[in-house]
């Protein structure tokens, strides 16, 4: 009875599926009905709700059919939305405008906020503290040495492009997916292992480090873009580090101290949702002053998930009530999946026939993972499984997709940093690191360790 179930819930999806392509292949499309009134009375709102339709169609399809070879979810969304972004190379142009969406786009920031707030989420300023100097060793040379190799490989394949651009790839590199990780340590039961705990605390750094290197790289760029110079001073460079280490240190102090006084106050209101309601205002608040001092908002998403602890909402858990990232879920089940299809719809698939495209993504990735494997050489206990610890830091998953898409935005010169060939590259790279480290991750933690 269960399969047949399965059965004809995929007989529904793939119908929908089939009505949706042939309605915007074939028939008329959103934009043309919503230009006649006597089309109906929906307007605007009824291209959205078909866009809306295609994506989160394409988000599960996708995401169900790479689970089902034991992958992650987000590259099945990342490659149906690159199948739907280049459907007119065979003359299918009704998905084109879904590119360029306003309010798409908007929903897909939205998305990759929730997503770096939730990623903030998973760890607690106090467990950081716990993980010890193994780990930040380990994620400190995790981000200093793919960081410079990725600036090596795009200053030899882009010699014509300048330098920042190369430091922006660099930078692409530094961050590891805490999510893919964390997800592979668990399928095996190794979750409490002391290299999966080195891993994962590591991970956590490694954004927090990532964020940062990535709000010095666009801050350095939006200062050469605004016509300060052909430079940045150094002290211009110092004071955006600064300012990043600043923010993020300042967010834990004041959160420490305003939090607790904060939930008290909403404790006392009356009504549905005021635990989610005042979450997401602290994860918005950030993020618009992170934005506001010149750093990415995702950066003060992240802060936001980081400062929330359980300890603070304690009163709405003790009357019944479900922890923040139980009420969060259906949110990003909705919104982040958005974003990721959105940024396989913006890869171009025609660059992937150019050999010297080809050839950059290979080097990319190479890159990337030697860059990760140097992290074993931060650990010197030799009871410790160093080959585990540098495979789990290969995956960059949805953090590589975040700051490509970052760069893609970013302009200099009048140009993007990221071009779509480079972006291409990059999607390529992401896509390799996060389809190895599964399997590979798996064979050396379950491999039976050497009698000492």
């Amino acid at each position: 009875m269960r399969l047949l179930s399965n059965r004809r819930v995929y007989l529904l999806m793939a119908f929908a599926a089939v009505y949706v392509f042939y309605s915007l292949a074939f028939g008329s499309t959103g934009g043309e009905a919503a230009a006649g009134e006597s089309s109906g009375h929906g307007g605007p709102v009824l291209d959205i709700l078909l866009g809306l339709m295609v994506i989160l169609l394409a988000a599960k399809l996708g995401g169900d059919l790479f689970e089902r070879f034991r992958q992650p979810a987000v590259l099945g969304e990342l490659v149906l939305g690159m199948l739907i972004g280049n459907l007119h190379l065979i003359g299918i142009d009704a998905f084109e405008p879904f590119k360029h969406d306003i309010t798409l786009e908007v929903l897909a920031e939205l998305g990759v906020i929730l997503l770096l707030f939730e990623v903030g989420l998973e760890a607690t300023v106090k467990e950081m503290m716990k993980v010890g100097l193994a780990s930040f060793t380990v994620a400190v040379f995790g981000v200093v040495m793919p960081f410079f190799l990725g600036w090596g490989v795009a200053a030899w394949f882009l010699p014509e492009e300048s330098i920042y651009v190369h430091i922006f790839i660099g930078a692409t590199l530094t961050a590891t997916s805490v999510g893919i990780t964390a997800r592979v340590l668990k399928d095996i039961g190794k979750i409490k292992s002391r290299e999966s705990k080195i891993i994962l605390g590591a991970a956590v750094i490694d954004d927090i480090l990532g964020l940062v290197i990535l709000a010095v790289v666009a801050g350095v760029i939006a200062a050469v873009n605004s016509g300060s110079g052909d430079g940045v001073s150094s002290t211009a460079i110092l004071w955006i580090i600064a300012k990043a280490f600043l923010f993020i240190v300042g967010a834990v102090v004041i959160g420490a101290v305003v939090l607790p006084r904060y939930f008290n106050l909403a404790f006392r209101l009356r009504g549905k949702g005021i635990m989610l309601s005042f979450s997401l205002l602290v994860c918005f608040l950030l993020s618009y002053i992170a934005g506001e001092v010149g750093l990415a908002p995702i950066v003060g998403a992240f802060a936001a998930g980081l400062i929330l602890e359980e300890v603070h909402y304690t009163k709405f858990r003790e009357r019944g009530e479900y922890g923040i990232e139980h009420l969060l879920e259906p949110i990003t089940i909705f919104l982040v999946p958005i974003f990721f299809v959105r940024m396989g719809m913006m890869v171009d698939l025609t660059t992937f026939g150019e050999i010297q495209i080809l050839g950059f993504a290979a080097a990319l990735t190479i890159a990337a993972i030697i860059g990760k494997q140097v992290c074993s050489l931060a650990i010197f206990d030799k009871t410790t499984n160093r080959i585990a610890i540098g495979l789990g830091m290969v995956p960059r998953g949805e953090v590589g997709l975040i700051f490509a898409g970052i760069g893609a935005k970013l302009m200099l010169d009048g140009h993007p940093v990221i071009s779509t060939s480079t972006y291409s590259a990059v999607v390529i790279m992401v896509i390799i690191t996060t389809l190895v480290t599964p399997p590979a991750l798996k064979m050396v933690m379950l491999k039976e360790p050497k009698a000492s």
